[in-house]
């Protein structure tokens, strides 16, 4: 395995928090510095949290998946004092795209590194978001079928917005969708205790987030990875009075995101959360379907569901049932700040962005924002594309700046038998020669039949268009090998136009390097930073 760092991933908002832009520093409490850390533990360690129940939470949470040892140490000392890096993800299908995994192992690294620097115990968390109900953006994954990305997807459309910790899988069809997605991979010595594997983890899942959180586990027992969901009925008994302090601020919340967002559009970086004035950014679930809440005339309601609660309703239902509510974009980072002793937040560049707009959030719960840690961009590149590559002449910068699809396109063009084509454009000028001294010739019969005859030549060149594409065809066919090559080194490292890392779940290269893979890329000398890491299987 070899590390390359690169320029980073083009983003203006990232390219503007590692630069330290004044214009945007502004709106995160902390820059990215050793002295934030520092001034970050402090700070927790003031503060007081519930530290044994919250342990108790997560090890109820994480004793079905099998607790290593080094997980049971790092609840031993959560429970002792430590802070947390904490990082999460939706529920997604094996463990949906790589970044996912990038995240946990950011999370791992940058704790490790932390509880060095900070000569204190810093413990990895790993947040799902199991009350996400947005099932089509996890129910799908992709494979390289004939060089090309090829989405392979769970089902049809689900006909509820049922959160996922509460969709329940379809253990036949996850397992056909498994094994058609391994079959894609192709075997290799890795392939069939891997595919045990996963299945073994998807029949003792109940749930999406249940499968994900067993493959997550599995994935990261060794690191001592905490993982919590936070759909969990006892985690949400735990964050019972923290949703009673977003109701009572409610309208606080939701004006300083407002302002946040005015003045992150005036200085160029837009309106990630698009927050309006009704807004309440919190859930009502019903039956394990979530509808979001608004505020009209001092009442929380959601016509969709039928429901309407006064201030005080939805405080008491905080109370008795908060199983009943659930966080959006702007009141989970809320909530992981009052339930965890949060040190740095490893984020994706979307997290990154709409963060920004919550800084006078967390001021109106007398809170502070938590250090915002970057995610790793990694691009892994297999030992075929490796060759590839050189061969080829290019490098990933080069593929990312459409390098393949150029060589491609010329390359076709080069093969595309011309002569074929000259000839068809002949008959084609022929065709038109000759119905246009029939038309004279009909013109002069006094017989007007011009409508007929651009109907009767427009289907005679559609055959001839028809002709010449299957000769093209043919030709692409004889030189598929090539073409295949090429598509490759676009589908592996810029599928779709964009980054591997948003496309491919891991265990597309897992099949390739082997279980270790995880394990590997922890042990090399990552850190979080202004850049783009190409790690050579």
């Amino acid at each position: 395995m070899e590390l390359e760092r690169i320029a980073p991933v083009d983003n203006k908002l990232l390219a503007d928090y590692w630069k330290e832009s004044e214009n945007l520093l502004s709106f995160y409490q902390y820059p990215y510095n050793d002295e934030s850390f520092r001034a970050r533990a402090r700070y927790l360690n003031k503060n007081h949290f519930d530290r044994k129940r919250l342990c108790t939470v997560i090890e109820q949470f994480m004793e079905p998946l099998g607790i290593s040892e080094k997980a049971k140490e790092h609840l031993k000392k959560l429970e002792d004092g430590a802070v947390a890096v904490v990082g999460g993800q939706q529920a997604g299908i094996l463990t949906g795209p790589l970044y996912s995994v990038y995240k946990a192992i950011s999370v791992i690294l940058l704790a490790k590194e932390q509880s060095e620097k900070l000569d204190q115990d810093v413990v990895p968390i790993f947040w799902i978001a199991g009350e996400d109900h947005d099932i089509l953006e996890i129910n799908h994954t992709y494979t390289i079928v004939n060089g090309l990305p090829k989405k392979k997807m769970y089902g049809a459309n689900p006909a509820r917005k049922t959160i996922a910790s509460e969709t329940r899988l379809d253990h036949g069809r996850m397992k056909e969708l498994i094994d058609e997605i391994f079959k894609d991979y192709g075997e290799t010595q890795y392939t069939r205790a891997l595919h045990q594997s996963v299945l073994h983890h998807m029949y003792e899942s109940s749930t999406f987030t249940d499968f994900f959180a067993r493959l997550m586990n599995d994935l990261f027992k060794e690191e001592g990875l905490l993982l919590i969901d936070s759909a969990f009925p006892p985690f949400r008994q735990y964050q019972s009075r923290f949703f009673q302090c977003m109701i009572e601020k409610n309208e606080a919340i939701c004006a300083a995101v407002i302002e946040k967002e005015r003045l992150l559009e005036k200085n160029g970086y837009g309106k990630p959360v698009s927050e309006t004035e009704e807004n309440a950014n919190l859930f009502f679930v019903k039956d394990g379907e979530r509808f979001l809440l608004e505020r009209k005339k001092g009442e929380f309601v959601n016509r969709e569901a039928n429901v309407k609660f006064s201030k005080e309703e939805l405080l008491r239902l905080a109370e008795e049932s908060p199983e009943h509510l659930s966080n959006n974009v702007v009141t989970r980072p809320l909530m992981q700040e009052m339930c965890l002793p949060v040190l740095a937040f490893v984020a994706g560049p979307g997290e990154m962005h709409y963060w920004a707009a919550l800084k006078d959030a967390f001021d109106a719960l007398n809170l502070q924002m938590p250090i915002l840690a970057p995610r790793l961009n990694i691009t892994l590149i297999s030992r075929q594309v490796e060759q590839l590559l050189s061969e080829y002449h290019l490098d990933f910068e080069k593929v990312v700046h459409g390098g393949a699809e150029k060589i491609k396109r010329q390359f076709i063009q080069s093969i595309q038998d011309v002569e074929a084509k000259n000839k068809i454009d002949h008959m084609r000028e022929m065709l038109e020669e000759s119905y246009e001294k029939l038309r004279q010739y009909l013109h002069s019969k006094q017989l007007h039949l011009e409508n007929i005859i651009e109907k009767n030549k427009r289907y005679h060149h559609m055959q001839f268009d028809y002709l010449l594409k299957k000769i093209e065809q043919e030709v692409l066919v004889k030189h598929e090998s090539t073409i295949r090559r090429l598509n490759t080194l676009s589908s592996e490292l810029y599928p779709n136009n964009n980054y591997q890392e948003r496309i491919y779940n891991p265990y597309q290269y897992l099949n390739i390097y082997g279980p270790d893979l995880v394990r590997d890329l922890i042990k090399l000398p990552l850190k979080i930073g202004n850049s783009h890491f190409l790690v050579k299987l």
